[in-house]
């Protein structure tokens, strides 16, 4: 991590009414959003919410098509040399050589970035330790599970000690042991190196690591927050009842008990401190209309469905 350099006191990540089309498609629709040095944000969406071409935008592989961005005060558009040499990235698809062992990819990885002799040995040791696979760092890739060469990915990412760690999608298709070991690993990383990151999910488990989660919908920043204040907004208890004829059952709840039911996907859902208390009460007002009830503390869906109308679905649309 760099000690000194500029934007050392201001945000590590400044976006500002971020927008970019394809076609006649808006992939982002005016983004705004900071994140503090030191912080992880989770950029979390479905398919098509536009996380994929703000990542692509953060890397400088993709030009804006307005607004701005700045990491640690260089703009990606004018100053991208100096953007690149403060970022490390783990992309989604695996970006190893599995021919070679970690110590070469990273010794490779190292020389793009000018580092050269002992320092670049020294750091490769140091990265493969962090991830535990100093033991392992000759051993070819291609004979590594995939959870240990996501770890290699991590050490690769961070060799050149960014401020700023961008994490694509990096538990893809691991099992969730692999992916406990990964979190664990970079979180050890993140705490040594000070790191800030950002991260772009699908997955609300993976999402609630975050000091912050970004909730996008349709190129649209819809929600901004600690995990567990975002879920505080939804009001203490969600009760969802399913019903033939949602609608009509919904209009009845709102006369009967003075509550703000809504139709979301098909069934009723209503949102209230004390939902425990409803329960019984609903079942005896309308025992030949209930199909089916459900009681639960808010989750990330309930915050996603509070702010757009419906579910989350991570395969809803194309990623972008």
């Amino acid at each position: 991590m760099h000690a000194d350099g500029p934007g050392l006191t201001g945000p590590a990540v400044s976006i500002h009414d971020l927008r970019h089309r394809f076609a006649e498609r808006v992939a982002l629709g005016g983004v705004s959003l900071d994140v503090a040095q030191r912080e992880l944000v989770a950029l979390l969406g479905p398919n098509g919410s536009g996380k994929t071409t703000l990542f692509r935008i953060l890397t400088t592989a993709l030009l804006p098509g307005g607004g701005s961005v700045s990491i640690f005060g260089a703009d990606v558009v004018r100053q991208p040399w100096r953007a690149r040499r403060e970022i490390g990235v783990v992309f989604q698809s695996p970006s190893l050589d599995r021919k070679l062992t970690p110590a070469e990819n990273l010794r490779h990885q190292g020389r793009l970035y000018g580092l050269r002799g002992r320092e670049l040995e020294q750091r490769i040791a140091t990265a493969l330790e962090r991830v535990g696979l100093a033991e392992r760092a000759r051993e070819r890739v291609e004979r590594l599970s995939g959870g240990l060469a996501r770890r290699v990915e991590l050490a690769k990412g961070m060799l050149h000690r960014p401020r700023l760690l961008l994490l694509d999608e990096p538990t893809t298709g691991l099992d969730p042991s692999a992916r406990r070991d990964f979190w664990s690993y970079f979180d050890a990383v993140r705490r040594e190196t000070g790191a800030t990151a950002i991260l772009t999910t699908h997955l609300l488990d993976e999402a609630e690591r975050a000091d912050r989660i970004a909730l996008l919908d349709e190129g649209r920043l819809v929600a901004l927050g600690a995990p567990a204040a975002l879920k505080a907004e939804i009001g203490g208890d969600v009760v969802t009842v399913q019903t033939a004829e949602p609608e009509r059952l919904a209009a009845a709840v709102a006369e009967r008990f003075g509550c703000s039911p809504a139709v979301v996907e098909g069934a009723v859902r209503i949102e209230l401190a004390r939902g425990h208390e409803l329960v019984p009460r609903l079942v005896e007002a309308f025992p030949d209309a209930i199909r089916g009830l459900t009681l639960g503390k808010p989750t990330l869906d309930d915050v996603f469905v509070h702010r757009t109308g419906r579910h989350f679905h991570a395969d809803q649309g194309p990623d972008t």
